[in-house]
């Protein structure tokens, strides 16, 4: 049975992503209620992937490691644990960190971002970022979850 857990990880992964890509577009042309706008969209992806980290970790913890992990590396794709699991884990630790860097960044210069292109641009850059890995996060997944259903039609993992 799939675990509900990892359906809400990864909701909340891509709401969070679509909330720094709200981000990121209210930058092309920032006024005062687009930086309002934008504080908002930050706020709420920034809770948004602190949510997505908590979940995702006991997800990892207590399903992925003891029942899904040793599926996957004794079935015939174990690269998806070897290469994605591990891309994922190291990603998902500093992700939030980008993302509250972009808040911090609308907080602190606010509607001095309309005027100071270095800072719209840094913003841009940290928006892009969460959304960008993000997006390569649903990939590995996709993948890792691919690997794990391709060790079960193998025979791998099943009990007799």
């Amino acid at each position: 049975m799939i675990n509900p857990l990892i359906g809400l990880h990864a909701a909340l992964g891509e709401f969070a992503v679509f909330a720094f890509l709200w981000v990121f577009v209210e930058m092309f042309n920032p006024n005062e209620k687009s930086i309002e706008r934008a504080k908002t969209a930050a706020t709420l992806g920034v809770l948004l992937l602190i949510g997505t980290w908590f979940i995702g970790g006991i997800s990892y913890i207590f399903f992925y490691t003891p029942d899904v992990k040793p599926v996957i590396l004794a079935g015939p794709d174990s690269w998806a644990h070897e290469i994605f699991t591990e891309t994922k884990e190291h990603i998902f630790l500093f992700m939030p960190i980008i993302a509250v860097l972009a808040l911090a960044t609308l907080n602190t210069f606010g509607d001095d971002i309309i005027r100071n292109e270095r800072a719209r641009i840094g913003l841009m850059i940290l928006a892009g970022l969460v959304v960008l890995f993000g997006l390569s996060m649903a990939g590995m997944g996709y993948l890792i979850s691919s690997g794990a259903r391709d060790a079960l039609e193998a025979g791998v993992g099943l009990v007799a």
